[in-house]
């Protein structure tokens, strides 16, 4: 059995103001429901749960209620950082499954073979994380205003979500994590820092995530609407 957490609880500080991304529209509907729909339509996705503020859990119901998802089964409140608000979301899903996936909602172009192939990775390996070549040269900046270095692009991988875990390495994981530790980004960091091996599955699609303002447009164009 496979259990999905949809996380989208962030407090957007970047897209400026109290801004809450995630029920921003897309189109014609908001970001969080892209996610939603491509989990529901994931064959091998047997549930899903939605952790969001306490305050959009309504509205969130809505939109669950409007697009028929049959498999959300919770929607839980948000912790007070993305570790604390996965923490909720795996303390809601069911305690038999074998495997967890955990997404962001703010990246909406997230497709059903995408989540398949992170799942499946999983189900292999005991990880499955979605995440594209780096092509571009890089280069490291202290002050950001003149080039201090270069980074071998040849080893830099752009790590996105979903993310796929053997239920019992992620749940370990998690709960082990330090609750304010800055290197704890993702799971993948949680499971790292635990001991754990993160398999890569790549994806050369676009898999945006909805940062600022602009990329409301840039995924718009993607999904043709």
């Amino acid at each position: 059995m496979t259990s999905a957490v949809i996380v989208a609880a962030g407090k957007s500080r970047r897209m400026g103001g109290n801004v809450d991304k995630a029920f921003l529209h897309l189109g014609s509907k908001p970001v969080l429901s892209y996610s939603i729909t491509a989990m529901e339509s994931c064959r091998d996705v047997d549930e899903i749960v939605i952790v969001v503020r306490k305050d959009q859990i309504p509205a969130t119901r809505g939109i669950v209620a409007m697009f028929g998802c049959r498999k959300v089964k919770a929607i839980v409140n948000g912790g007070l950082n993305r570790l604390g608000s996965v923490r909720n979301g795996l303390a809601a899903t069911d305690p038999d499954a074998t495997t967890l996936v955990v997404h962001d909602a703010a990246r909406p172009l997230v497709s059903p073979e995408l989540i398949s192939r992170c799942i499946r990775s999983a189900i292999v390996f005991g990880s499955g994380v979605a995440a594209s070549k780096i092509y571009d040269s890089v280069k490291t900046s202290v002050k950001g205003t003149t080039i201090d270095g270069e980074v071998n692009r040849d080893e830099l991988w752009a790590v996105q979500t979903p993310q796929a875990f053997r239920a019992s390495i992620l749940r370990k994981a998690i709960a082990a994590a330090p609750d304010k530790d800055p290197a704890i980004t993702d799971e993948s960091a949680a499971v790292r820092l635990n001991g754990g091996e993160v398999r890569i599955v790549p994806w050369g699609f676009p898999n945006l995530k909805i940062t600022v303002s602009d990329d409301l447009a840039t995924a718009a164009r993607y999904l043709q609407l």
